[in-house]
């Protein structure tokens, strides 16, 4: 089902000796050195592990013997095939690359990943990304590049809660989850810069540029759509908008990797303030947590881990866009609400947990595999607030190693939720 590119593997040339008799301190010196590469060696238990790249290697060379002391390459390229009910099924390019810059071992991991895809619900999507730390975590840089054709699933305002009222409300609630879709050209451009000012914890401020242009709703020829109800009530244009801000945020973490933590913490708090005079449509101030928690439950096999997460987002004052609004799927990297399609349920405010076990299948953890559940609420402005209903999903997935080097998983999950809402999430790294 899902086609596969054989993981770019870097290997490390041994030097030749320039004597037939070297001296006694340089064999000295050699022995050092292949004493201190096999402890290091010894140390990485990554060489029992088996991921895509030695799964082709030992179909094109099955007699080949393994060199334990060749280094996995940080790049991970393969094609980007996915699928959720949100997008459909998507064909593309990915690279994905991870690295520890400089010497010093408490250096977290950087990572950076680009692609190129298209999908049979005609969305066309480029993106580029980094979360670099410096050496010694003095200094970590965030951002990412997006320039997309996009077609959204829309569900109406709120939690599935129908509102009192007109018949312009009930619409905007939409209760029934009847379906719209929205099309739109898109373009983002978003970096921060964090400084640490102590140990795991860094302050930062960047800034977000989220362009919206020539969006309409194809699905429907009725005024009464709940997204031009919204933008009328709210003073946007309905076919394009501006929505550009100053982002101050806290970030604080222990994680020991970036894309599959075993142990440790990660919390960001930020404060997002959209400015006319930066050219955003609408003033907004909007206040954002991300907290997410690993526990291994083994020390000997510690991919047994217990995984929470909670993302909470809530519109402090002014207004913003209908398709800006928090909600299902509407984290950074789009990957909440697993059960559901993208902005399934959304409003001003808007807050999520998850609670994920993660566990080892075969012995040299080619495979594994989940299980998960999560809740949301969110309000609708017209009566509903946040926490007075909720919405579950849950599911269970499988894991396919793709690079040991870097933890990255091919994740196939298979999630179900309320009003009939199912399907099937490809994707690369864990959703949290």
């Amino acid at each position: 089902m899902v086609v596969m590119i054989a993981v770019l593997v870097s290997s490390i040339h041994t030097a030749a000796f320039s004597q037939i008799n070297p001296p006694v301190d340089s064999v000295k010196a050699d022995s050092l050195r292949i004493k201190a590469a096999k402890a290091s060696f010894a140390a990485d238990s990554t060489y029992k592990q088996y991921d895509i790249a030695d799964l082709l290697r030992d179909i094109i060379h099955p007699n080949k013997k393994v060199n334990p002391l060749r280094k996995k390459s940080g790049i991970t390229l393969m094609p980007n095939v996915a699928y959720n009910p949100s997008i459909g099924a998507q064909i593309g390019i990915k690279a994905v690359a991870g690295r520890k810059l400089g010497g010093d071992p408490n250096t977290l991991m950087s990572v950076a990943a680009t692609s190129a895809s298209i999908t049979t619900k005609g969305i066309i999507y480029f993106y580029l990304s980094h979360n670099i730390y410096t050496p010694g975590n003095k200094w970590n840089f965030q951002g990412s590049l997006v320039a997309a054709k996009t077609v959204t699933p829309d569900f109406g305002l709120g939690i599935g809660q129908g509102a009192e009222g007109s018949e312009e409300d009930r619409i905007l609630t939409n209760p029934d989850r009847k379906g719209y879709v929205l099309h739109a050209q898109y373009y983002n451009f978003r970096e921060k810069v964090y400084k640490q000012v102590h140990e795991n914890l860094f302050v930062g401020a960047g800034v977000s540029f989220d362009i919206r242009r020539k969006i309409e709703d194809r699905s429907n020829t009725d005024e009464l759509t709940p997204y031009n109800i919204y933008s009328d009530r709210n003073g946007f244009d309905r076919d394009h908008y501006m929505s550009n801000g100053l982002l101050f945020n806290v970030q604080y973490t222990t994680r020991d990797n970036q894309n599959r933590a075993y142990k440790g913490i990660y919390a960001d708090a930020g404060v997002r303030v959209n400015q006319t005079w930066m050219g955003s449509t609408r003033s907004a101030v909007q206040f954002t947590t991300d907290f997410r928690k690993y526990w291994s439950l083994s020390a000997s096999n510690p991919e047994h881990v217990i995984a929470f997460w909670n993302w909470g987002s809530y519109l402090v004052g002014g207004a913003l866009p209908y398709l800006e609004l928090p909600g299902t799927g509407k984290d950074v990297n789009f990957r909440s609400g697993r059960g559901y399609t993208v902005a399934y349920f959304k409003g001003t405010k808007y807050f999520y947990s998850e609670l994920e076990y993660r566990f080892p299948i075969t012995a040299n953890k080619f495979l594994s595999g989940v299980t998960f559940f999560n809740i949301e609420s969110t309000n609708d402005d017209l009566g509903t607030k946040l926490f007075q209903k909720w919405q579950p999903a849950g599911g269970a997935g499988l894991r396919v190693l793709f690079n040991k080097a870097t933890r990255t998983n091919l994740c196939i999950d298979y999630a179900f939720g309320n009003y009939g809402a199912r399907g099937l999430f490809l994707g690369l790294n864990e959703a949290f």
